[in-house]
């Protein structure tokens, strides 16, 4: 069960309990997973993070003001990675296309092969006798979070020694993780996969387990396959060309303007409004677009919670909609004499396909989708074109230009 609050409140508090613990307590601890309701060397800040209840920048900051660059620096590169992530398949978009046709296929495949529809369902429902992976999947099912170590263990066995299909294990997580985003989740496991960092797939080892789970699993190296070789194979083509970034739509002042929400972003009030003829909002709820199969109940009110949140802070009664018939937003923005609609910028994933297909509908009735975007994910991005070094090498240059240089130096 979920004891997470989907507040910004909520958040801000599991920030300032974790500041204390960012420096060389994170960087000597945060690769073992203790399990259940143990996590106390993590922040556990992911799905307020994704949300952006809680902001990169702010986790940031308050690392190098408690710690320093040299203590900090652990901690700073991996709130760095999901910005990385999203950007790289920001300049990658034809990544996220093969992976949304490669699952529709895999879960078709399933569907005709009884022995691979029973053996992916064992491994969903923690029953494939590998004591380690089942507890993660039951874990990751009752409270909709896992351990990044044991997301990466988890990953390699299904791929390695399962021998399933990797889309649907990503599909898998997709599904249940409070934290999933479509660029973290979908990369990490292409990654373990060798087909991120090419031909470096990542081992699940039984030496490994036992030493990073604090006592609680001893494998057996005989029960887990040895990975001498990535899925690199299956993608004979190699990583498509880099794209140019996405230059979103920016709001014109004075317009009639309806405010979309979504669980992209749930700090609209951080950008400033005030030009804007704001004539009516709504809050879009998006997470059963995660998946063609069920998503998890946790995810969606999880979602559902951080919206309301959002729109309390605001101090508005908005209009709920949820991403199911792109003709809904149109008519929202229509009845409202809207022109324009303004949201903060979304993403490659299900629901920037979503709105992809609301936008044609939308630029039919002469109604404009106009984006805001944060300058951390423009100070990040253009560095994303490659393995996390380039951006590693950056990071101090990053934080000045998203104001942290006094912070850091």
């Amino acid at each position: 069960m979920n004891t997470m609050i989907p507040t910004r409140a909520a958040g801000e508090e599991i920030l300032a309990a974790f500041t204390p613990r960012m420096g060389r307590r994170y960087a000597n601890g945060r690769n073992t997973d203790h399990g259940p309701g143990q996590h106390k060397e993590v922040s556990v800040l992911s799905p307020y993070i994704r949300r952006r209840l809680v902001l990169e920048e702010e986790a940031v900051a308050a690392a190098l003001a408690a710690h320093g660059p040299i203590d900090a620096e652990k901690f700073v590169q991996e709130v760095i990675w999901r910005g990385y992530f999203k950007g790289w398949l920001e300049h990658r978009p034809q990544i996220w296309v093969s992976y949304h046709n490669g699952l529709e296929a895999d879960l078709n495949a399933i569907d005709l092969d009884r022995r691979l529809k029973r053996d992916v369902s064992r491994a969903m429902e923690g029953q494939t006798g590998l004591p380690y992976f089942d507890a993660w999947a039951s874990e990751l099912v009752d409270t909709g979070y896992l351990h990044n170590h044991a997301r990466m263990w988890f990953a390699s066995i299904w791929i390695f020694t399962l021998g399933l299909p990797w889309r649907v294990g990503a599909d898998f997580f997709y599904r249940h993780l409070l934290d999933g985003d479509a660029a973290s989740n979908m990369l990490g496991w292409r990654w373990v996969a060798g087909l991120h960092t090419r031909g470096k797939p990542y081992p699940a080892t039984a030496q490994n387990i036992a030493a990073f789970t604090a006592g609680r699993f001893d494998p057996r190296q005989r029960d887990l396959a040895e990975v001498t070789q990535g899925l690199e194979a299956t993608e004979p083509d190699g990583l498509p060309s880099v794209q140019p970034l996405r230059t979103p739509n920016s709001p014109k002042a004075g317009k009639p303007t309806a405010l979309l929400i979504t669980d992209e972003d749930c700090r609209i009030e951080d950008f400033d409004l005030s030009a804007l003829d704001i004539r009516t909002a709504a809050t879009l709820r998006s997470g059963n677009l995660r998946s063609p199969l069920p998503v998890s109940d946790l995810v969606l009110e999880f979602e559902s919670g951080a919206l309301e949140d959002a729109a309390a802070r605001l101090g508005i009664a908005p209009v709920k909609l949820t991403a199911t018939d792109p003709a809904a937003l149109v008519r929202w923005a229509k009845e409202a004499g809207a022109t324009q609609i303004v949201t903060p910028f979304i993403t490659r994933g299900p629901l920037r396909d979503w709105l992809d297909q609301a936008e044609r509908a939308l630029a039919k009735a002469g109604i404009a989708l106009c984006e805001l975007q944060r300058p951390w994910d423009k100070a990040i991005w253009p560095y994303a074109t490659a393995g996390f070094f380039k951006v590693k090498q950056k990071i101090p240059q990053i934080l000045e230009n998203v104001g942290l240089n006094e912070t850091f130096s």
